[in-house]
């Protein structure tokens, strides 16, 4: 299936059961909230996927079951972040050969490549593929930014065709734009510049709240694009409490906190990570609780589709 690289794409995260294995029950519970609300894809095996936990087998049973569950709805994306070439281009080979329609790519991990050694290692792994690649470029957590000129050289690989654009500099937006048009596709990855970053030209949103607010996040990308943007603002006022849990170390912990306040998932993390507990949980727990009691009253926005 053609990826668009636009709308609302979330990153959901893995559900677990106690026993450490993939509850597979709830993530299609998570995942058909996901396509009920109208998001335009489904992205695995990220930052709120516990990706770095998974084995390469728990990989091909997520992308094979969300592939079942979406049934040509939507495409499938899986994240690549390994620690050497041979390997992403291995994950890249499997990601097909299980139905993925397309790869989001983070720089080389737990190694601080030079300008030179990124560029060469997604050119690589793209040239390997024919599936469509989203370039992760967050230098805030994984140290290694991908400048402008840097895409200058990776856009010679027709099949690198988006950027998840988190340096968190909205200005970034505006250049890339006035760089290459609309060769290079920007998604905003960062919940609490999202409104901001769509209003600015970005094409769509990698979202992370939107795992368990599913409805209000597709309903914030589709009013602005509309031009509804005092509505959007609306809520988007009421959301930012809840989307400030995406930008912690915890942000797996708070969004799967979020999940089960909605219904839609459960607090089970995959060790060394621990759920929340005493007096951070308490403070998690209660902006969640305000957003609940809270929640507005969203318009027909699938009707603006």
């Amino acid at each position: 299936m053609k990826v668009q690289w636009e709308g609302v794409m979330p990153a959901v995260t893995t559900k677990f059961n106690a026993d450490d294995t993939l509850d597979l029950n709830m993530f299609r519970v998570n995942i058909e909230a996901q396509l009920s609300a109208g998001v335009s894809g489904i992205i695995l095996g990220g930052t709120l996927g516990e990706a770095s936990t998974l084995t390469d087998d728990e990989k091909r049973i997520l992308i094979q079951e969300t592939v079942a569950i979406v049934s040509g709805r939507v495409p499938v994306i899986i994240n690549i972040a390994e620690q050497s070439t041979k390997d992403a281009i291995l994950a890249a080979q499997r990601a097909k050969e299980y139905g993925a329609s397309g790869l989001m790519m983070l720089p080389p991990m737990r190694y601080n490549a030079t300008d030179h050694e990124t560029v060469v290692y997604f050119k690589e792994v793209a040239n390997s593929t024919d599936l469509p690649i989203m370039i992760y470029n967050n230098p805030i957590d994984y140290k290694i930014e991908v400048t402008l000129d840097m895409f200058e050289e990776l856009l010679e690989c027709e099949n690198i065709e988006a950027v998840k654009e988190s340096t968190r500099d909205i200005s970034n937006i505006t250049r890339i734009k006035n760089r290459f048009g609309n060769r290079l596709k920007v998604l905003c990855g960062v919940d609490t510049l999202a409104l901001e970053s769509i209003l600015m030209g970005a094409d769509g949103w990698v979202a992370g709240l939107v795992c368990a607010f599913p409805a209000e996040t597709v309903a914030i990308h589709e009013l602005v694009k509309a031009n509804r943007v005092q509505e959007a603002i609306n809520i988007y006022r009421w959301f930012l409490p809840l989307l400030e849990l995406d930008i912690s170390p915890q942000l797996v912990q708070n969004i799967k906190l979020a999940e089960v306040g909605t219904g839609i998932g459960t607090e089970v993390v995959r060790a060394p990570r621990l759920p929340l507990h005493g007096a951070e949980r308490e403070r998690v727990l209660k902006i969640i609780e305000e957003g609940l009691r809270t929640r507005p009253a969203l318009p027909d926005y699938m009707a603006l589709v």
